[in-house]
């Protein structure tokens, strides 16, 4: 059954995500086999309340609604932190992470919030609101990845939320077009309504050059949080850092490919080839690695600052 898991989740990965999917394979094998585990869950639970599968419509749509749907997934989450039998390996996954790591049940809650959000078709007014969203849907999600790699510290765990807000705002500003036609917006109304569209048409073809500089400014924003999540690298396993540093690197390559594209960005969906994602593994080594020397640096400036060689900052 454990390996069945395994390979179930291996399986969601590589066609739910190709863009985090290389990264993964950066974890040493104890924390990969958690972070797919999670993974699979997470993507379960979204294709669950969008009646899909890895992304696809399904050949046979749900008989219950949305709302249904929603409250299974919160009576399944339960059952998994009560220890009760899981029959879906989405969820059986789930339970064993949360055994292995004691992974926090109210991250799994407030993921579940962002479905909920979908659900209830919020609308989003200020970018803040949109903000509570990519918390919802990713930056709990980042928090619960953090966990599996070891992180108890508030501020280190702060990077790593910060880093899911990052990689979900890229997401929509990749994913405007294809969300609208599913009926969502996550654009805040008020930057709709500064650019002198309207949640009506804004997604049209004629206004894909106003669309695109709504874009760039999506990309703009996460910038300071890629920033964020790069400062919690020295706190990581070198491996995991490798990991994160890659994953963030290919997510931001494509927000930098969106804004480069412009009004062309959603004329097909926009990925990095495998040529670009090995020089994004060379680029994220790097920067592993200098986050060993970081963390040496502050190792020995705390020591020096104990000893009384150094004043305190």
């Amino acid at each position: 059954m454990s390996e069945t898991l395994y390979d179930h989740a291996t399986v969601t990965m590589a066609a739910g995500s190709k863009s985090f999917s290389a990264a993964a394979r950066l974890f040493d094998p104890a924390t990969r086999r958690s972070v797919l585990m999670l993974y699979s869950w997470c993507r379960f639970c979204d294709d669950v309340i969008d009646d899909q599968w890895l992304g696809f419509t399904t050949p046979t749509p749900s008989q219950i609604g949305a709302d249904q749907r929603l409250a299974q997934l919160h009576t399944l989450t339960r059952e998994a932190w009560e220890g009760k039998t899981m029959q879906e390996p989405a969820f059986a996954a789930l339970q064993e992470v949360v055994q292995r790591h004691n992974l926090s049940r109210q991250y799994a809650l407030e993921h579940l919030e962002g479905f909920a959000m979908d659900v209830r078709e919020t609308r989003y007014v200020t970018f803040e609101d949109t903000l509570r969203y990519c918390y919802h849907v990713a930056g709990v999600v980042g928090l619960m990845m953090a966990q599996i790699m070891g992180v108890t510290d508030d501020k280190v765990l702060g990077h790593a939320r910060d880093l899911g807000i990052a990689f979900q705002l890229t997401n929509i500003a990749r994913d405007v077009i294809e969300d609208a036609s599913n009926g969502r917006c996550y654009l805040p109304d008020s930057w709709i309504a500064e650019a002198g569209l309207t949640r009506e048409n804004y997604a049209e073809e004629a206004h894909r050059m106003v669309l695109a500089v709504l874009a760039k400014r999506l990309v703009t924003e996460a910038e300071p949080y890629y920033a964020s999540a790069r400062q919690g690298l020295p706190a990581l396993p070198w491996r995991s850092a490798w990991a994160i540093a890659t994953a963030s690197g290919v997510y931001r390559a494509i927000g930098i490919k969106v804004v480069q594209r412009s009004s062309h960005a959603w004329d097909q969906r926009i990925s990095t080839s495998n040529a670009e994602k090995v020089g994004l593994l060379v680029k994220g080594l790097w920067e592993a690695l200098q986050s060993r020397s970081h963390k040496s640096a502050d190792h020995s400036e705390r020591l020096l600052a104990k000893s009384g060689s150094l004043p305190p900052k």
